[in-house]
């Protein structure tokens, strides 16, 4: 079996990318060690505990590897970018979080090209989607999907970022793909672009410092976000897309055929969100990535988010999320109260 043989199959499951990659370590290995030395997993500990020694070679996690059929599936839909939308009394949400969790559909189509393989040869093989243990954006890269931008993204020269990674490992001996040339240039859009100066010098070029980026900020972070990154986050209520909106790459960027993917709620008033009870939340946000942030983190985040809009008809909200139970919505609210002044 041929690197292209599994192209054609894994088009057949849905996949606008594919390539194969030898199962085997990455020189990244010694960047991430770096990286989480220098602190830039912030409070994640699943990226920093035993499980980062898991990451050095795709073997811990299947013995019998030989390659990595890695994926990738385009989640880019019809509507603007963030740096190209003005709604000061609406909400915004990371592109990839607009739609159903991207973790089930990835999943699904990688079992549908497992069994497709096993019909061809028996096999010993994985499915893994990001909460695996595996760099897998040094897979994909290896296997040609694309190179590592200064973002730290992925990028595809005809499909740009916007797609999810998903690898299968296999046993069986496949010949790989062959990495892409780095195709950034001296561009430094995506440095400049970001608010907080999330992307920073590191062992191999750029590097994310997860505690200043708002992805980060507000998804992970528990409790209180430093005050002198709250005015940076802006609208944004969940995740952070700046660094790929203002990427040239992502200018012609295709749109996907996945009807999953399309918006539940695109841009939500930032009033609704606040008056949200829990239940409520949940049913809004039901299978989309969106409810990973919890209910009393995602009125952090809409507290900040008014604040930031400075808008007087947002005093009433901000007022009554001061009375909420959780300190750490109602110490934001009243710091966005003082904002408002």
């Amino acid at each position: 079996m041929t690197a292209a043989d599994i192209r054609e199959l894994a088009h057949q499951c849905s996949f606008e990318l594919a390539g194969v990659a030898p199962a085997e370590p990455v020189p990244e290995r010694a960047w991430y060690r770096d990286w989480v030395a220098a602190g830039y997993a912030g409070e994640m500990c699943y990226l920093a505990d035993r499980r980062a020694a898991v990451r050095e070679d795709p073997r811990n996690l299947l013995p019998a590897a030989r390659s990595i059929v890695c994926v990738g599936k385009l989640y880019n839909t019809p509507r603007p970018y963030s740096t190209r939308f003005d709604g000061t009394e609406l909400a915004w949400i990371s592109r990839y979080a607009w739609g159903e969790d991207y973790h089930d559909i990835v999943r699904r189509g990688l079992a549908r090209l497992d069994a497709l393989l096993r019909q061809r040869e028996p096999m010993e093989s994985k499915i893994c989607v990001d909460t695996a243990p595996l760099l897998e954006r040094s897979y994909a890269r290896a296997a040609g999907l694309g190179w590592i931008g200064r973002n730290t993204c992925l990028i595809n020269q005809q499909s740009g970022s916007w797609f999810f990674l998903g690898e299968l490992l296999v046993s069986l001996e496949i010949a790989p793909d062959a990495p892409p040339p780095d195709r950034c240039g001296t561009c430094t859009r995506c440095i400049g672009a970001c608010p907080t100066a999330a992307i920073v010098p590191g062992t191999l070029g750029y590097t994310i410092d997860s505690r200043r980026c708002i992805s980060y900020l507000t998804i992970e972070l528990r409790g209180a976000v430093p005050e002198p990154l709250r005015a940076a986050i802006g609208g944004h209520v969940f995740g952070c897309d700046i660094c790929q909106d203002v990427c040239p790459w992502n200018r012609r960027a295709p749109l996907t055929e996945e009807p999953a993917f399309q918006p539940r709620h695109f841009a939500p008033a930032l009033e609704k969100l606040a008056a949200l009870e829990e239940q409520e939340f949940r049913a809004m946000f039901r299978g989309t990535p969106v409810t990973r942030t919890k209910y009393f983190g995602f009125l952090r985040n809409v507290a900040i988010a008014m604040a930031n809009r400075r808008l007087e008809k947002f005093r009433a909200p901000l007022e009554k999320l001061a009375r909420s139970e959780d300190p750490a919505v109602a110490a934001h609210a009243r710091w966005g109260l003082k904002m408002l002044q």
